[in-house]
């Protein structure tokens, strides 16, 4: 970029800013206030962006609305927990019925055996426990794979993100857990099979996602995933799938469409019905550590880990809402979507390219698709921000990354008024960012 288009484009986003903060000022007033108790006015880092985050009040559907009154189409679907909508009718009234007669009982009840059921039917599995987030749920993967091998190390990727206190997105986070990680690059296959080579004795696990979700829906090509889970299983290690996000792809989740089968599963995000949702499972020769009747089995605690109101909706989800057959239509809706998206793009002679499979992607400001985190790193970032704020202007509402997660309540206008905004940003663009 020359220096008289980055001042142009410096310009431009300090204009759109202003632009923003003068449209939102009841969400200003708020986010100042929230401050007072809330460092940086909020609670999850992630819905941080400048100059500050907008407030919602109400919900319905695919459609947000702010505290200025303004109604948004949410394709960002809370970073794909929010695949059903909001205030799906199904969930709501399964979850009233059964918080009428239990709630937090601290016991055993029928319904976390009934999503159980359910859990290992959909996704092949032998075994399943509860957690209430996919991080706790990737920390136990990552604990019985340990127990299991008697082994430390955990390979992660460049880019990764299984949890607050299991991130990579750009580098080790200081917030991360204290275990002994080795970080690959993703979709290196020869790199990381040097990797567990070099680390193979005290190899636990190697921990990957089929794509990476947070590190910019960068997907797995087969041949890689099938060469790190082989050579992980030569080195006696445990493959540990993170499909949190990505489970919902295909009938029985990405891995399963990609043609792999892990040692160990982890859930999460949308399988809550917008409950706080998390599990983990696999074989039950990992699993059945877990089992109480045995002399040293390894624990499992967690005050909400069967409440309730979670395993009622989960049972929404998978029995009703989101069965295998709406799954599967639901990841081909996603890949004619994102190949609408990249016409549109075509259109334009920008530096913006999206990536992706099924309902979920992401644009970014680079001319072609990232296949691994170094990459996706290197884009332009006032393009990226001026598509963001532009998207909100015209109440689209995505993540400030460029993610977008469809939801089954959007409907068909809602994708063409997304696909139109996303037009008329890239003309408006076009004099800026055009090299």
């Amino acid at each position: 970029m020359d220096s008289r288009r980055d001042r142009h484009e410096n310009l431009s986003v300090e204009r759109a800013l202003r632009d923003y903060a003068d449209r939102n000022p009841e969400s200003r007033r708020r986010h100042l206030a929230a401050r007072r108790v809330l460092p940086g006015g909020h609670t999850r880092t992630v819905l941080h962006h400048r100059p500050f985050p907008l407030t919602f009040v109400a919900a319905h559907g695919a459609t947000l609305v702010d505290a200025d009154g303004h109604e948004y189409v949410d394709v960002l679907g809370d970073y794909t927990a929010g695949l059903l909508g909001h205030g799906d009718g199904r969930v709501l009234a399964a979850v009233h019925e059964a918080m009428s007669t239990l709630s937090s009982v601290g016991g055993v009840h029928p319904h976390e055996v009934v999503l159980a059921e359910l859990m290992c039917a959909r996704f092949e599995i032998e075994r399943v426990r509860f957690t209430n987030s996919g991080t706790e749920a990737n920390l136990m993967a990552i604990a019985t794979a340990q127990r299991a091998t008697g082994r430390r190390t955990v390979l992660v990727f460049d880019g990764g993100y299984h949890g607050g206190v299991l991130s990579f997105a750009a580098g080790p986070s200081p917030s991360n857990v204290p275990h002994h990680f080795v970080v690959a690059p993703y979709n290196d296959l020869a790199a990381t099979r040097a990797s567990i080579a070099e680390h193979g004795d005290d190899l636990a696990c190697v921990v990957v996602e089929p794509m990476l979700g947070s590190g910019g829906c960068i997907p797995a090509t087969a041949e890689f995933l099938r060469g790190v889970f082989e050579s992980t299983r030569k080195a006696g290690a445990v493959c540990i799938a993170d499909e949190v996000m990505t489970s919902r792809h295909g009938r029985r989740g990405l891995a399963d469409l990609l043609g792999v089968r892990p040692d160990l599963t982890t859930y999460g995000k949308y399988l809550g019905g917008g409950f706080s949702f998390g599990a983990f499972g696999g074989s039950a020769d990992l699993m059945d550590q877990f089992d109480t009747a045995r002399p040293s089995y390894l624990g499992h605690a967690g005050t909400f880990n069967n409440n309730v109101a979670t395993m009622v909706a989960g049972q929404v989800v998978l029995g009703e809402a989101f069965t295998a057959d709406v799954a599967a239509a639901h990841t081909a809706r996603g890949e004619e979507f994102r190949a609408d998206v990249a016409a549109v793009l075509a259109r334009h002679e920008l530096p913006v390219s999206v990536s992706g499979l099924g309902s979920m992607m992401s644009l970014h400001a680079r001319a072609t698709a990232p296949v691994n985190a170094a990459e996706a790193a290197q884009r332009d970032p006032a393009l990226q921000e001026l598509m963001f704020l532009g998207l909100y202007e015209r109440g689209i509402y995505t993540a400030p990354r460029g993610m977008m997660n469809l939801s089954l309540a959007l409907t068909d206008d809602h994708l063409a008024q997304s696909l139109d905004a996303l037009d008329a940003i890239l003309i408006d663009l076009s004099a800026v960012a055009r090299p």
